[in-house]
């Protein structure tokens, strides 16, 4: 008797060969559709490179498959939300050490700035860093022995107290506050756009397939024409510069629990971080102008339209999947590449750095050097205040740094009046 299925299988069009060909089809000549729908994806990717690099006339973030998405995105941006950047990506807390209050970051180039300092924060802090890490281990070890464990069980730390560094806006660097900065994340968009046109090139080169070309050398001009927007500038540096002769110092950390916090003087030379950190998102009106909002809404049609007129281009198409590929893996590494603050337009440069493997030690020794940073540090790594003892030197030294002001003042004062009566 014949196996039951056997007819099942005699009924249909029973071939193991065609899968086999269809995904050789395929792969040797991937169809239209296939780069179109490539075109939908990872728009949030550009919109990162676009933020980490916008803000002067020339925005070198390749064409890649995510742009469509993202330029259908940024209509309602534009027209929804009154802005371009997106929020910043790494949450953190500002500081203002003359009163102690606090605000939430909302500014891209603070988020950033926080998110990267590992990658810039220098010899002097790394090396403070491993110190208190070391001094933490020790401690460690030699409580697990007295305890009559094994110290050798004992893991390194990954987090030892809190190490407070101190920065000031570079007067030597100026003229790269607020600008953006020509690092290697620039010029990596610069080198793949000249290759994506090398790349569309060659169909036409070799087949006359000059549709390759055309939709390539479209979309680089489309890239560029969003990122010429001087929108994008008003929104990543939304703030006022610091006044010659007026001092203000700030204070950016991760919060309560972080192992770091960065001080920032700006003595004549800097910008005004309270309101960089409030940008575009809490203001009450529209921010973004009319002629930019018609642009965007502009743009957003050139690249459907853009989209439709690929879809015609049925011969070459794995040169066009390249151009895409390639400028996807730049929008990536600019999107995720760390920066150092020059080239986030906030040229800063190291004066000191304190740290203890004591919260509380370091915001003492910070207010006995620099005073007022301490005391505005109480607010976020203690919310239920020091302890007593801690709380009372923290007063003395206070009280000190104020008796050294009045005498600063009136010795002044004196100065001013023999040179009067001179």
């Amino acid at each position: 008797m014949a196996p039951f299925y056997k007819p099942l299988l005699q009924s249909r069009n029973f071939d193991l060969d065609t899968p086999s060909a269809a995904f050789k089809d395929v792969w040797s000549s991937p169809s239209n559709y296939a780069f179109t729908i490539l075109l939908l994806l990872g728009g949030d990717v550009v919109a990162r490179a676009l933020a980490q690099l916008a803000g002067g006339h020339i925005t070198p973030v390749a064409f890649s498959f995510g742009w469509v998405s993202y330029a259908t995105s940024a209509i309602n941006s534009a027209i929804g939300e009154f802005k371009l950047m997106p929020a910043a990506d790494t949450p953190c807390t500002i500081i203002n050490t003359s009163n102690g209050q606090s605000r939430s970051n909302g500014a891209w180039v603070l988020g950033r700035l926080m998110r990267d300092f590992e990658y810039w924060m220098g010899a002097p802090v790394k090396q403070k860093v491993s110190d208190l890490k070391h001094q933490k281990w020790e401690f460690e070890k030699s409580r697990a022995k007295s305890e009559g464990k094994e110290p050798a069980m004992v893991e390194f730390p990954a987090h030892a107290g809190l190490v407070v560094s101190f920065w000031k806006f570079d007067e030597t660097k100026r003229k790269q506050l607020q600008k953006p900065g020509r690092d290697l994340l620039f010029w990596s968009g610069v080198v793949v756009i000249v290759l994506q046109l090398g790349i569309a090139a060659i169909p036409l080169g070799i087949y006359g397939n000059w549709g390759v070309f055309l939709v390539t050398t479209s979309a680089i001009l489309l890239c560029l024409l969003t990122g010429f927007q001087p929108q994008w500038a008003r929104e990543k540096w939304a703030c006022r510069q610091i006044e010659p002769g007026k001092k203000r110092t700030y204070i950016i950390t991760r919060g309560n629990g972080a192992q770091h916090a960065i001080v920032i003087e700006c003595d004549g030379c800097g910008l005004n971080l309270e309101d960089l950190c409030t940008g575009f998102n809490n203001l009450d009106s529209p921010a973004i102008s009319k002629t930019t909002r018609l642009t965007m809404v502009g743009l957003g049609i050139f690249w459907i339209a853009l989209l439709i007129s690929s879809s015609a281009l049925t011969d070459q198409s794995w040169f066009l999947i390249a151009v895409g590929g390639i400028g996807m893996l730049q929008n990536m590494f600019v999107a995720g590449l760390s920066r150092r603050p020059e080239a986030l337009g906030l040229p800063l440069k190291y004066t000191a750095v304190i740290g203890s493997p004591k919260v509380s030690a370091t915001i003492i020794e910070c207010e006995r050097a620099f005073p007022t940073v301490g005391r505005a540090l109480v607010g976020t790594f203690f919310p239920g205040g020091l302890f007593p003892s801690e709380e009372k030197e923290l007063e003395i030294i206070e009280a000190e740094a104020k008796e050294r002001k009045r005498k600063l003042k009136e010795a002044k004062s004196q100065n001013e009046v023999k040179t009067d009566k001179t």
